[in-house]
């Protein structure tokens, strides 16, 4: 039987897949009904072996967020071309990234003050280390806000994690593709945000 993904391309580890959520929070969710996918991109908080966030009530996925429906949820890290000519030995161009895969059982959080306290997480969240805004629970905003989304939590019953990044290769190899992957990263927001988004 053949294993894939390659052992060397998995990590099992929890706490460097929770590192990722955290640091890349914009997950991927996933449902299906009647054999069709249905997907949206928002972030997520983990806390407790459980992802926590809200959905526009008005999206077609929120119906399914709700009676332990089956869900997965991708978070994507880092990913880029390996071009050979960054190693020192002789190898085929490649692809490096670093994914986590999780599925779990959906979960609706139908207190609204509990679903004001998720978003003053969330925001207390995305805003370290400075913290130059704090949500407060009676902000004026969040009675409307409520009435447009629905809160939910995501108890997670299995854990992947994709990391492939050139663990085949030398030592020295892979010190390469490491830094191929900080570079490529940094100067590919700018290219994108210089050609699609510019500002006259």
């Amino acid at each position: 039987m053949t294993n894939y993904p390659p052992r060397h391309h998995q990590d099992d580890n929890h706490e460097h897949m929770i590192e990722v959520i955290k640091t890349y929070p914009l997950a991927t969710l996933i449902s299906v009904k009647e054999n069709q996918p249905l997907i949206s991109h928002l972030p997520l908080i983990y806390s407790d072996g459980k992802l926590i966030g809200h959905l526009d009530k008005y999206n077609p996925q929120a119906e399914l967020l709700k009676d332990n429906h089956d869900v997965t949820v991708i978070f994507s890290g880092p990913q880029c071309y390996i071009s050979p000519s960054i190693y020192s030995t002789t190898q085929l161009p490649t692809w490096n990234y670093i994914m986590v895969h999780l599925k779990g059982k959906v979960k609706e959080i139908i207190d609204s003050a509990a679903i004001k306290q998720s978003m003053v997480d969330m925001t207390s969240f995305l805003e370290a280390p400075e913290h130059n805004y704090t949500l407060e629970l009676d902000n004026p905003r969040m009675a409307q806000f409520i009435s447009y989304v629905r809160g939910f939590e995501i108890d997670i019953t299995h854990w992947e994690g994709k990391f492939k990044l050139s663990q085949d290769k030398k030592p020295k190899d892979m010190v390469s593709a490491r830094n191929e992957l900080i570079r490529a990263n940094q100067e590919s927001i700018q290219t994108l945000l210089d050609q699609v988004f510019k500002i006259h």
